[in-house]
Order: structure tokens, then C-alpha cells, then sequence
């Protein structure tokens, strides 16, 4: 019988044919690990359990109808098909859908949403816009059919009954909910003439509320440059509207009541401030009329008040002139004694004194310093002879010599300093003798060297 060889790619093409005609479609679960997604937008991991993994991939077109973003670590359910690639000789699943273990994909990509809005900073209340006191227009965006509007409606008019409230319909649920609410906050916008919006709607499941915590929405509303308050659900309804939203209302109806005062209040806050402010202008009347009347009272005859500056003007001319003639006077006398001192101290004979003066202290000068000259050379010439006495040169030229330790160069005062064998140096008048020890004996006889 003749044995059948396969090459590498027809073992490769009938084992994905095998694989591919055997599982057609599986369910598979797993845990997501080393998750990759590249510029194509395609998603690779790998699909594991405690025992085995094998390598996944989900391409864009899939991937892109998910509700949230797989993680590794993930632990996931989805529907697949077999495939083997085969320059490397590899299989993997190649998934159509895939969905959370344990937790729906609504909440995981509501989670993850929240997460990566909140490191933005989208929910930071440095971005909040203060809401106004009593404004003078309010927008609702809503659904027009719902019961939210006419609660709304309701309760505005039971709290103020001629409060303006303008209604931008949109839709809240289902297909094109999220494309209309934006769309709602861009004309709240480009009118530009409402005080504060409304983005209400009424309970409902997580489904149900999918619009307000859609990206697109949560941008427009942190977008927005006038104050919105969210009003999704019930009180315990939270979307990310709500995070992002200049205020939360727990639900529609406590909206209205947040942003509207109360009329009959408001009058009566109003009445209350008229009367202070009433009082408050009645005493600056009178206090400013009481004043008036002391500086009435303060005030003199204004005929009588120009004679007495009169007068006094008068009086300081006659003090100014006497003051004046009297200060010409002295300057004139001190002009007077200052030109007779000046002839008295002539200027040529002032200099010629001091040019006497000036020779004769030069001749002084000339004749100390010839003194101090001869004192200070005789000096140095006794200072030098003893300088030459000392000499330890002068020394040398008599005959005399210095003996020196090799290498320390220390002086050699004692014969009992030097051992036998040392290396010393001799310093006589003319050059230097180098030699050694030949003996040390202990009565330091110089003979015995």
C-alpha cells in the first residue's frame, strides 16, 4: 500500500476545513487577557480558563455594535466560529457577539463611561453654573406626549402661575433618543434666551434611560453654556447625565420646584424688603436733613464775612511789607560788612603769603629727609656687617662645614643621631660631600666615624 505524504499547506488546509466543517458556530466563555486593539480598530485577545486559552479576534464591524469595551481580565460569553490561519499554522475564534459574565453591557459601559468622564474632569463643580434666583424664561427638554411635561406644567403654575416655559420636544427612548437630545441642547444654545433647561423624563429600566448616558449627549450637556439641571428617572435612577449636569434634580417634578420659588413667597420676601428699604431711605432723609439744618445754622452773614477777610487781608499786607523792608535792611548792611572784609583780605596777598609759606616748609621737608636718609644708611650698614657675621656662609668660608641625614636633610647635632652605613651629606663653603658611616661607637669619639 502506498503511504500518502502531505506537504505543510495541504495538512494546514484540511485541518481548517475539519474545524471550520465541525464548528460551524459555537458558544464559548472565557477570560479576557492580553487585549490589544490596533489602528484597524480590530480587537485581539486571548480567551482562557484555568486549564487552556486560545487566541480570539473580534473585526471592526462587530465590534463596533458592542455597548461596552472589553478588559482584560474580563470574563465574557460570545458566539463564534473556528478558524485556522494558516501561515502560521495557528486557530483562533473569530467572534460575532460577545457579552459580559454576570453583568450586563449596559452597566459595564455605563461604568466605564463614568470613569473615563470623571478623569476628564467633566464632573468637577468648577465647571457648575450657579443657577438663577428667579428666571425669566425656563426650557424643558423632553418627550411632549409624556406625563413628565404635564407634571412640569402643573406644578410651575401652581408655584408661579405666569412663569414662561418653553418646551424643545425630543425623543427619550429608542432609536434616534440620543441624536434629538443633542440636538435639543444645540438650539437651547443658539436661541440663547432661556435662564436655565430642564432635561427631564421619567423612570424606567437601564435600557430605557440608555439615551442620558450616551457620550454624545453627556458632551453636549457639559457643552452647554447655560445651566442645565438633569431630572432623569427616580430618585434613585442615576445616569450620566446627571454627573455631568450643573445641578440633579432626584426627579421632574423637583425640578420645578429647585428652579421656581413659590410666587405668594416671593411677593411676600418682596414686601418685606420694600418695607426695610422704606426705613432705610426715611432715616437717610432725615439724617441728611438734620445735618442740613446744622450747617444752616453754622452759616454767617456773607457780607460780614468779606470785610473781616478783608480786614485781615490788609493786616498781613502791612505785617508782609514791614517784614519785607526790614529783611532788605539787614541784607544790606551784611553786603555792606562783607565788602569791607573783602578788601581787607586781599587775594594777591593772601597768595603771596602762602607761596612764602610754602617754600619755607619745602626747605624744612628737604632738609628732614637728607637727615632721615644718612640716619637709616648708617643703620644698614651695621645691620648688614652683623648680617654677614651671622651668616651661615660666612661660617663655611671659615672653614666649617654642615653634615645632613640623606634623604631627610635633617641636621646632624649629635653623633649618637647617626648609625653605621648611613647615607649623609656634607655642606662646605664651595659644593657638597657625600658619604657614609663607617662606625658609630657609643662615646661618640669622632676618630671611630
Amino acid at each position: 500500500m502506498q503511504k500518502k505524504i502531505y506537504t505543510v499547506s495541504q495538512l494546514t488546509k484540511d485541518i481548517k476545513q475539519l474545524l471550520e466543517d465541525s464548528f460551524p458556530i459555537i458558544w464559548i466563555s472565557g477570560e479576557i487577557s492580553n487585549f490589544s486593539m490596533p489602528a484597524s480598530g480590530h480587537y485581539y485577545f486571548t480567551l482562557k480558563d484555568s486549564q487552556a486559552q486560545i487566541s480570539s479576534v473580534m473585526f471592526r464591524g462587530q465590534n463596533q455594535h458592542l455597548k461596552f469595551t472589553p478588559e482584560h481580565g474580563m470574563g465574557v460569553t460570545g458566539l463564534g466560529r473556528i478558524s485556522v490561519y494558516e501561515p502560521r499554522g495557528t486557530y483562533q475564534i473569530i467572534f460575532e457577539y460577545l457579552e459580559p459574565k454576570g453583568i450586563g453591557s449596559l452597566q459595564i459601559a455605563f461604568e466605564q463611561l463614568k470613569k473615563r468622564l470623571s478623569d476628564e474632569g467633566l464632573f468637577d463643580d468648577a465647571y457648575k453654573k450657579t443657577m438663577p434666583c428667579l428666571p425669566g424664561k425656563i426650557t424643558v427638554i423632553t418627550s411632549p406626549s409624556g406625563a413628565v411635561i404635564h407634571d412640569i406644567i402643573n406644578i410651575s403654575k401652581r408655584r408661579f402661575a405666569n412663569a414662561h416655559i418653553e418646551i424643545i420636544p425630543v425623543k427619550v427612548q429608542g432609536k434616534g433618543a440620543e441624536k434629538e437630545i443633542v440636538s435639543g441642547i444645540k438650539l437651547l444654545n443658539t436661541r440663547a434666551d432661556s435662564d436655565v433647561a430642564i432635561l427631564a423624563r421619567g423612570g424606567g429600566s437601564l435600557e430605557d434611560l440608555q439615551a442620558f448616558n450616551s457620550e454624545d449627549v453627556a458632551r453636549a450637556v457639559f457643552a452647554s453654556r447655560i445651566p442645565i439641571i438633569s431630572a432623569i428617572g427616580h430618585e434613585t435612577d442615576y445616569t450620566i447625565s446627571d454627573f455631568v449636569a450643573d445641578l440633579r434634580s432626584p426627579t421632574p417634578s423637583a425640578a420645578v420646584e429647585l428652579v421656581l420659588p413659590v410666587k405668594t413667597d416671593v411677593k411676600q420676601t418682596i414686601a418685606e424688603y420694600y418695607k426695610k428699604l422704606i426705613l432705610l431711605i426715611t432715616g437717610q432723609i432725615e439724617s441728611h436733613r438734620i445735618c442740613i439744618k446744622n450747617m444752616t445754622n453754622q452759616l454767617t452773614d456773607p457780607k460780614k464775612r468779606i470785610d473781616h477777610l478783608r480786614f485781615k487781608s490788609d493786616d498781613f499786607y502791612q505785617r508782609l511789607s514791614r517784614i519785607f523792608f526790614k529783611t532788605l535792611e539787614q541784607s544790606r548792611e551784611r553786603h555792606m560788612w562783607r565788602t569791607n572784609e573783602l578788601k581787607l583780605k586781599n587775594p594777591g596777598m593772601q597768595i603771596k603769603n602762602y607761596n612764602n609759606e610754602i617754600k619755607r616748609y619745602n626747605e624744612i621737608l628737604v632738609n628732614s629727609l637728607k637727615s632721615l636718609m644718612y640716619t637709616k644708611k648708617s643703620g644698614l650698614c651695621v645691620l648688614n656687617g652683623k648680617l654677614n657675621v651671622l651668616s651661615p656662609t660666612a661660617i663655611l668660608d671659615r672653614g666649617y662645614s654642615i653634615t645632613r641625614t640623606v634623604p631627610d636633610s635633617i641636621i646632624v647635632k649629635d653623633a649618637k643621631n647617626v648609625s653605621s652605613g648611613q647615607d649623609l651629606e656634607i655642606l662646605v663653603s664651595k659644593g657638597l660631600i657625600n658619604c657614609q658611616v663607617k662606625g658609630n661607637p657609643q662615646n661618640g669619639n669622632p676618630k671611630d666615624l
